[in-house]
């Protein structure tokens, strides 16, 4: 599969062996009034064509135009192999924006809504191995409507923080076969304290003598090995205890992984479905204001990571580019990263899982009313907010990257005596994710308006530029009085501010500056051209470093606080406050910002 794009196995924590990849040249053409089904696109070639994965606002899709399109159909005839003979063939999406609806030979397969995530059409009764297909999607994406879109541009073009959208596919496109009955995406949970991997595996329907196995192994072998029925249960689990001997656990930068091959038999003794997939034994738990990873204090040193290319937009031009990001923020001296405003595709949190850099989950929830849920008529999010979540968690809910999960991004909207959407929407995203994952920390909402009393996690923002004011600012963390956003945040005059406030009071939670820094510094733009930063820009390098050098300190001096997140790890179009360039480029001296964060080990030594 060399000469297709993206062409690495998208699905690399639920692995079948047998699979066709749909990357590369399919038919495309744009429906601006959404006329489409009664002008025959259903049924006729399409006027142009358009390399997939990437979106037609990306270079490498071979169209490369900003404008919107508001609804696009795509074409492409495939033979299914006729080697899967006996099997159902799944059609998979990996991620399309936004509203999607699929046709298989004429016959509609599949609907799905959200930007994000997976979805899969079953072609049962439409089209078997050995038959050639043609698959047509229509993609409806209108630029101006309120949806879940993070970074996405409403208006014509990028500005301030927004940038370029994405319509249509923007993630891989493939085929499986499956069994009638047959694995669902396993559950892995991983018990440090009792040493043992707990396996939730679904399936789609039982059968008389049919049993579950799994098998784990190391570099060594295998480790251990459990099988229970299958017949009465549709999520039948297994416990994977380890011995003491074989005990290693997956930790910041030391990231052990156990494969695992899970299998169905039949009554007869044969196996029926088989996939692989993988594991990492590590345990998260809250301590007073600490957030422990194996039980050890890692002061999180995140860097927010936007996931944006020059020129695949969302979409990485490679496998490869998606491995640079992580080791670029490694290499400037982050453990982790807030990813931010999207979720990423499934093959960088298994890079992340491999490499061990830890990450927090994001929805891309900024796109009704601007930033988030808020009050008001054609504003107000549907059940599609907390129905992406979900579809979020499910897919990445065994990675051990991840170490915890923020569903809102600086929802705004003033604290009053009146319920309001916003605080609906924000303790039912809470709530969705606590039942989806007991294991992880949530933060509400990362910045201003929290509202969920109980939430693990309590965080700021701060583009504060001055270290003097950044310290007084913050210098009530230690007292259990952090400084908090409200109205004053965003430069309101006192007498226009009083004593508006955006959330409920802190009460003791860890607590983090999940937003900081953003110094604008780029010596290839000239100040006035079409570039930002926050605050003034520094004059020259040596009082960029300064600058990072101080704000990093006040936080990392701080034993009260967990971790920070500076802002952020590539310039994107015009935001220019990136520790690399878009092109990811170097701006900086890599030892001098590994050197600002240095104390953190000894912050982690001290507590041990």
């Amino acid at each position: 599969m060399s000469d297709i794009p993206r062409s690495e196995y998208p699905r690399p924590q639920f692995v079948r062996e047998d699979w066709l990849c749909l990357n590369g040249e399919w038919g495309f053409e744009i429906d601006q009034g959404d006329s489409g089904i009664h002008r025959g696109l259903l049924e006729r070639e399409l006027n142009s064509k358009i390399i997939v994965p990437f979106c037609p606002e990306s270079t490498l899709s071979g169209i490369g135009n900003h404008d919107y399109y508001n609804v696009v159909w795509y074409r492409r005839s495939a033979t299914i192999p006729a080697e899967w003979a006996g099997k159902r063939v799944l059609l998979h999406f990996q991620a399309v924006d936004y509203d999607s609806t699929v046709w298989v030979n004429g016959q509609e397969v599949g609907r799905h809504r959200g930007g994000f995530t997976p979805f899969c059409c079953d072609l049962s009764g439409v089209a078997a191995p050995g038959e050639e297909i043609t698959i047509v999607l229509r993609a409806r994406d209108e630029g101006r409507k309120p949806q879940p879109r993070g970074k996405q541009a409403r208006e014509y073009g990028p500005e301030g923080a927004i940038y370029v959208r994405t319509t249509g596919i923007w993630q891989t496109v493939w085929l499986e076969p499956a069994p009638e009955i047959a694995l669902r995406r396993p559950r892995i949970t991983p018990d440090l304290a009792n040493q043992r991997f707990r396996l939730e595996q679904p399936i789609s329907g039982n059968a008389p003598g049919l049993r579950l196995r799994a098998a784990l192994s190391d570099g060594e072998g295998e480790v251990v090995r459990a099988e229970t029925s299958a017949e009465v249960d549709l999520s039948p689990q297994l416990d994977l205890p380890i011995p003491d001997d074989r005990l290693k656990l997956w930790a910041v930068g030391e990231p052990h992984l156990y494969d695992l091959e899970i299998a169905l038999i039949d009554a007869d003794g044969k196996v029926a479905d088989n996939a692989t997939s993988y594991a990492g034994m590590r345990g998260i738990s809250i301590q007073g204001k600490a957030i422990k990873i194996n039980n050890k204090t890692v002061f999180q040193r995140l860097v927010l990571d936007q996931g944006y290319y020059p020129d695949g937009i969302m979409t990485a031009p490679s496998d490869a580019a998606l491995i640079e990001d992580i080791e670029l923020s490694m290499a400037a001296g982050f453990n982790g990263a807030r990813l931010h405003q999207k979720v990423f595709e499934e093959r960088f949190l298994y890079h992340a899982d491999r490499l061990g850099y830890i990450v927090w989950g994001e929805f891309g929830d900024w796109g009704c009313s601007g930033n988030g849920p808020l009050d008001g008529e054609h504003q107000r999010p549907g059940p599609d907010y907390i129905t992406q979540w979900l579809e979020c968690l499910e897919r990445d809910y065994s990675h051990p990257s991840i170490v915890g999960w923020c569903p809102l991004n600086e929802t705004w909207q003033t604290l009053t005596d009146r319920i309001t959407t916003l605080d609906d929407v924000t303790r039912g995203l809470y709530l969705a994710t606590k039942a989806m994952d007991g294991t992880r920390p949530v933060l509400d909402t990362s910045g201003y308006s929290h509202r969920v009393p109980e939430a693990d996690v309590y965080d700021s923002h701060d583009y504060t530029q001055d270290p003097d004011t950044f310290r007084e600012r913050h210098a009530g963390t230690r007292d259990g009085k952090p400084y908090l956003n409200n109205a004053d945040s965003w430069g309101l005059p006192a007498r226009m501010v009083g004593n508006i406030n955006w959330s409920i009071p802190y009460r003791g939670q860890p607590y983090f500056v999940s937003e900081f820094g953003g110094i604008w510094w780029n010596p290839d733009v000239k100040e006035g051209e079409d570039s930002w930063g926050y605050g003034e820009r520094p004059r020259d390098l040596e009082e960029f470093y300064d600058r990072f050098e101080k704000l990093c300190a006040i936080l990392l001096d701080d034993v009260s606080m967990f971790g920070y997140c500076y802002t952020q790890l590539t310039d994107i179009y015009q935001e220019q406050n990136g520790i690399y360039k878009f092109d990811r480029g170097q701006k900086f001296d890599l030892a001098r910002i590994r050197a600002a964060q240095i104390k953190a080990a000894a912050i982690e030594l001290a507590e041990e």
